[in-house]
């Protein structure tokens, strides 16, 4: 009971549910490397190769931070710092979830095995980015956008032009949205002397920033699209998507950030199933 209650705390910790940002880009991914479905064994360890991968990254995440968390009155209820979760237990359910991460690399390809080393340091090495760099947006973003260059290596074994593009997409629209989330924490970070585009140029000029990186990413999907000759449906999907990016940046202002947990988390899960379902359905009946 002790092992399944502490395991429950920390799939709340790392926000599990989360996974739902990246997985459908994957899957998108894996749709278009195929032409269609890629098969149920293929999707299955994608699947688990991304969850495993994000678990690791955001366990690491919290032990790296557990001291700042502490101190941070946004976030000294975690768990760690709280003690409801050991160092050690977390510790290893990091180590388990990037054997997870590796395993299913392995069941996909023998190419997806020999980076998945690679990638899960890329991965952990985030955490440590804000202490030296305000592009720590940007290397989460390039972060996510591993997850599309994966799944079309599993399918095709190799890269080109469709999971660049798509990986460029996530790249922007991740780093845009962390840059909303990192404006709750401008002071802290000042004081701690952590680094954000916020907490160097001001909220509103990181709002600003945030804006034109969400117009790259509809002007990378839009290059997308004519790449992989998709059609109507994905342009009506990139639109909606646009549509949900706009209502994003309407709910949060300089001088009101109340709602950037609505703006980060709900609107952010919707861009994410909407591209699925419209390029993917595109994909499929072309």
């Amino acid at each position: 009971m002790r092992l399944f209650s502490s395991t429950k705390i920390t799939l709340a910790m790392i926000k599990f549910e989360h996974t739902v940002f990246a997985l459908p880009f994957a899957l998108l991914s894996a749709l278009l490397a195929a032409g269609g479905w890629p098969g149920g064994r293929k999707v299955l360890w994608i699947v688990v190769a991304m969850a495993g991968a994000r678990s690791a990254a955001m366990a690491f995440n919290r032990l790296a931070d557990v001291r700042i968390d502490a101190l941070n009155p946004r976030t000294n209820s975690r768990a760690l710092p709280a003690g409801h979760l050991s160092r050690l237990f977390v510790t290893v359910f990091t180590l388990a979830s990037a054997s997870v991460f590796v395993l299913a690399a392995y069941q996909l390809n023998p190419l997806c095995f020999r980076l998945s080393f690679p990638v899960l340091l890329f991965l952990l090495l985030y955490s440590y980015t804000k202490r030296f760099t305000r592009l720590s947006h940007l290397y989460l973003g390039f972060c996510l956008g591993l997850a599309p260059l994966g799944s079309w290596i599993a399918v095709r074994g190799e890269i080109g032009w469709p999971p660049l593009l798509l990986g460029l997409a996530v790249l922007l629209w991740t780093a845009g949205f962390d840059i909303i989330y990192a404006c709750q924490d401008v002071d802290f970070d000042r004081r701690q002397a952590l680094f954000s585009i916020p907490e160097g140029y001001g909220v509103e000029r990181g709002l600003r920033v945030s804006r034109w990186l969400h117009i790259g990413m509809l002007l990378a999907l839009l290059a997308l699209v004519r790449v992989q000759g998709l059609g109507w449906i994905s342009l009506l999907g990139i639109l909606l998507v646009a549509g949900l990016l706009w209502h994003e940046h309407r709910l949060v202002r300089p001088n009101d950030l109340t709602r950037v947990n609505a703006a980060f988390f709900t609107v952010n899960g919707y861009v994410s199933i909407l591209l699925l379902v419209a390029l993917g359905l595109d994909e499929l009946v072309n």
